[in-house]
């Protein structure tokens, strides 16, 4: 009930389906491995997945598609307990080591897809939470396989691409991070220690930011997406799409953001806000 008076007050004023047609068509055309980082309903209603569950299907005939699901897509306990995400979703979640796979209410992750000198990594951070709590949670087992999979040959080989919703870092306020953070994001940072580099994708506060990840051997790209739907006078929030670029030697060229522009319906590139460097 909650969610629903937030979508009819705030959030259904400024979602607009033809922003995301537009960007599901400008990704299409532009990379060739689209990934979707949760929040792909609202409320979790069995025509929202159907209706997601179509989008993508259209788009996956184009790109291949990876989702990992958001604190929306699993919004209520009876949600998780029927497996309703990985019932509608698992076409875009079939990994190549599934034996370091957890069965997961939420479905299988870490679901690992390796691609040329990529290896694309999963994780699931969304659980049901009460009322105005939107925090997420990875636990104790899926983050003991997460460190197994970087340790497997066929990924320690690979540029690491990890999808997750909720964001790796710490809120300033421990209150804030229970709230609407990952709570165990310091026991993900030290799981990604490992890495020299990579990239970590999250999209859970809507606003498209790049950040740094020092590593004890490097460090790794953060960067936020925000919304394939929203208008906003705010570029860093309004519908688009983040494009990365990644060579055949596994390094990581650029890293780039395609913005709709309302007055043209075109993408325009625009400056991808610029964070600081965390440990």
């Amino acid at each position: 009930m909650t969610g629903y008076a937030n979508l009819l007050s705030k959030r259904g004023r400024v979602f607009r389906p033809e922003y995301l047609g537009a960007v599901l068509d400008a990704a299409a055309a532009e990379a060739d491995h689209l990934v979707v980082t949760g929040d792909i309903t609202n409320l979790s209603l069995e025509g929202e997945y159907e209706e997601a569950f179509r989008l993508l299907s259209e788009v996956s005939g184009k790109i291949e598609v990876t989702v990992v699901p958001g604190n929306h897509d699993i919004y209520l306990p009876i949600t998780l307990h029927e497996r309703r995400f990985p019932h509608h979703f698992d076409s875009f979640m079939q990994g190549d080591l599934p034996e370091l796979e957890l069965d997961l209410p939420a479905g299988r992750f870490p679901t690992v897809k390796l691609r040329g000198a990529v290896a694309i990594v999963g994780l699931s951070s969304a659980v049901p939470r009460p009322p105005f709590i939107s925090a997420g949670y990875l636990g104790r087992e899926q983050l003991d396989a997460f460190a197994r999979v970087l340790e497997h040959p066929e990924v320690a080989a690979r540029t690491v691409v990890v999808l997750v919703h909720h964001s790796p870092f710490d809120a300033r306020f421990r209150i804030d991070q229970l709230q609407g953070g990952l709570v165990d994001a310091r026991r993900l940072r030290r799981a990604l220690q490992p890495l020299a580099r990579g990239l970590l994708l999250y999209g859970h506060i809507h606003v498209r930011r790049h950040d740094r990840l020092e590593t004890s051997t490097g460090a790794i790209e953060v960067v936020c997406a925000s919304g394939a739907t929203l208008d906003h006078a705010d570029p860093r929030v309004r519908a688009g799409y983040n494009l990365y670029e990644i060579d055949d030697a596994g390094r990581i060229v650029t890293i780039e953001t395609r913005v709709l522009e309302p007055s043209t319906g075109r993408f325009v590139a625009a400056a991808l806000p610029v964070g600081g460097v965390q440990t």
